[in-house]
């Protein structure tokens, strides 16, 4: 199946392509005159009993933040079923030509490193406000704190902590780029903050003109995976597409098992309504309080009926006494005003004057 690299948005005609051996027997059968049918069908490679999923984003990425948020619940529900590797997206200062013939940084505050290492402006203004460079170092500050806490097990609980932390303290103009928010972040999410410091020091930090291991990691495993939009997401290496949410990620990652080999939170919680809920309350609402019994279902009909029947009751009498209330005003309009101008006006004598024989 052709990828799309993110610039096949253009393209309308559909396209197929497949290795000539698989289309040398559909030729064959096509040229003898027959009806051929293919199915076209996406699939997640499930080799094993653990999937391994990976997240590309950016410190400052508004679109990644709710599912930052939010799935730490399912990587620790997942467990050792499944390894995640969080990544962050940044740009090669050097073949973008922010560094300079003489090794001076070219790209003004979107760079570090001399501008060996960049990230764009999130609020397109190299004089204030949050720079690339302070996206760089917090790229690094997380890259770091996943080292430390989440690479031997692939759950990193403490990780999604420190996200969150962040988020809630410091995703702003005024406390993004101060290390004292970024320390207390750390420090609430239980993370050694002089750990973290000194993965950042012996990497290669961030000034001078030198190298960062961790961040040329970053720039090759960048290059290797292709991912060229924002925020990306892989399951086994296969980029799922749509929308970053829980839900998808979540399902993605299930169908991502082996036969028989799918751990216990996917078994109850994939084919559920609310995927999130019943990962947090280990729950599907549909077999718990929130599923309708028979007898509150009948109860309920029941309710119903009477009402239905109550108001029929009441609009059958409604309509019964506005028909008595017609024939009594049609009666009304021929019932004479009083006995003796009634019997005159249409000639029918009174009793005393003789009346009938």
């Amino acid at each position: 199946i052709m990828a799309d690299d993110g610039s096949g948005a253009d393209i309308t005609i559909p396209s197929f392509l497949m290795f000539k051996q698989d289309a040398d027997p559909i030729k064959d059968v096509l040229k003898s005159n027959n009806m051929v049918r293919v199915e076209m069908a996406w699939s997640l490679p499930n080799p094993d009993a653990r999937v391994e999923y990976d997240l590309w984003t950016t410190p400052t990425d508004v679109v990644s933040q709710d599912f930052l948020g939010q799935f730490k619940e399912a990587a620790v529900a997942l467990g050792t079923h499944a390894y995640f590797t969080p990544h962050m997206y940044i740009y090669d200062g050097e073949q973008s030509g922010c560094v300079g013939k003489n090794g001076e940084n070219m790209c003004y505050s979107l760079c570090t490193n001399n501008g060996r290492y960049c990230s764009t402006d999130p609020d397109n203004d190299l004089d204030k406000g949050i720079s690339g460079a302070d996206v760089v170092k917090e790229s690094l500050r997380r890259t770091c704190a996943w080292s430390l806490t989440g690479k031997e097990d692939g759950i990193g609980a403490l990780w999604w902590d420190y996200v969150e932390e962040f988020m809630y303290r410091c995703q702003n103009e005024k406390y993004f780029a101060n290390d004292d928010c970024a320390k207390d972040a750390l420090n609430h999410a239980g993370i050694d903050v002089e750990a973290v410091n000194k993965c950042m020091e012996e990497s290669g930090g961030l000034g001078d003109n030198k190298e960062n291991k961790l961040l040329d990691e970053l720039l090759m495993e960048k290059e290797k995976a292709g991912v060229v939009i924002l925020p990306a997401t892989f399951v086994n290496k296969s980029a799922i597409r749509g929308a970053l949410e829980f839900a998808t990620v979540f399902k993605a990652i299930c169908a991502g098992y082996a036969k028989g080999t799918e751990p216990p939170v996917c078994e109850k919680c994939s084919a559920c309504k609310d995927e999130f809920a019943c990962v947090v309350n280990k729950k599907c609402s549909t077999d718990g309080t929130g599923a309708i019994s028979l007898s509150a279902f009948a109860a309920t009909l029941g309710a119903m009926m009477f009402c239905f029947c109550c108001v029929g009751l009441c609009q059958y009498r409604r309509s019964q006494r506005q028909m008595r209330e017609q024939v009594k005003g049609i009666l009304a309009e021929y019932m004479p005003l009083d006995e003796h101008s009634g019997a005159d006006a249409i000639g029918i004598p009174d009793d005393d004057e003789g009346g009938f024989a």
